[in-house]
């Protein structure tokens, strides 16, 4: 029984630092986009340096989990659980460095070099992540397990917002320095996107039990 609240105690404290996680991605996503189109250069290095909390964060829950796991007094339930974290934390890690490149290009000022079109699709690209990453870290803390069907819609448009930011780095209208860091910050937008969109569909498998029941992580 001893073991059994032990694991309960340390699996909802991996739950509570995935949610730190989510929200600390989501922030710095948000912020990187802030820098990039007002040219806050300090704000920009914050973001960069805050990446490096992020990979401390995933360090100590991965090694949280496999120390769970590795104790071996999990019901099958929670190893589910455990096993569906230690993939959603390599997403997250990957989904920090994409603010984080980001940010390096705004700390270099490519923000106000940006042609006005450019521009424009930037931003909206900027608030679609946002919103897809507060949805994401939505449906993990509340295990929404219909959350990626509603990401995908958001995603579809992230892709036609990158179709027409191509089109507009191949206008010329950029010298071409500047258009390959533009085209660079379209990618990592898209990236962004399907990361929270891979993360809630793990949430829904996750969540969808045998039988379809919602599960919870403690659950016995």
């Amino acid at each position: 029984m001893q073991d059994q609240a032990g694991a309960a105690f340390d699996i909802a404290e991996i739950d509570r630092r995935v949610i730190q996680l989510f929200a600390l991605v989501g922030e710095l996503v948000t912020r990187a986009t802030l820098a990039l189109l007002t040219g806050d250069r300090e704000q920009a290095r914050s973001v960069v340096r805050a990446d490096e909390e992020v990979d401390a964060r995933y360090h100590a829950v991965e090694s949280l989990a496999w120390q769970r796991l590795d104790a071996g007094t999990v019901t099958k339930q929670q190893m589910r659980y455990l096993i569906a974290v230690l993939h959603m934390l390599p997403e997250l890690e990957r989904s920090g460095d994409l603010a984080e490149h980001i940010a390096s290009r705004a700390a270099r000022g490519i923000g106000f070099e940006m042609s006005a079109r450019s521009r424009g699709l930037v931003e909206r690209m900027g608030e679609v992540a946002s919103s897809m990453w507060r949805m994401a870290a939505d449906a993990f803390g509340d295990r929404a397990a219909d959350a990626a069907d509603r990401l995908d819609r958001f995603d579809d448009e992230m892709d036609a917002l990158t179709v027409t930011l191509t089109a507009a780095i191949v206008s010329g209208e950029m010298g071409l320095p500047v258009a390959v860091e533009v085209a660079m910050i379209g990618r990592f937008y898209e990236r962004l996107g399907d990361h929270a969109v891979n993360l809630a569909r793990r949430v829904r498998a996750l969540t969808v039990g045998a039988g379809g029941v919602p599960s919870t992580p403690a659950a016995s």
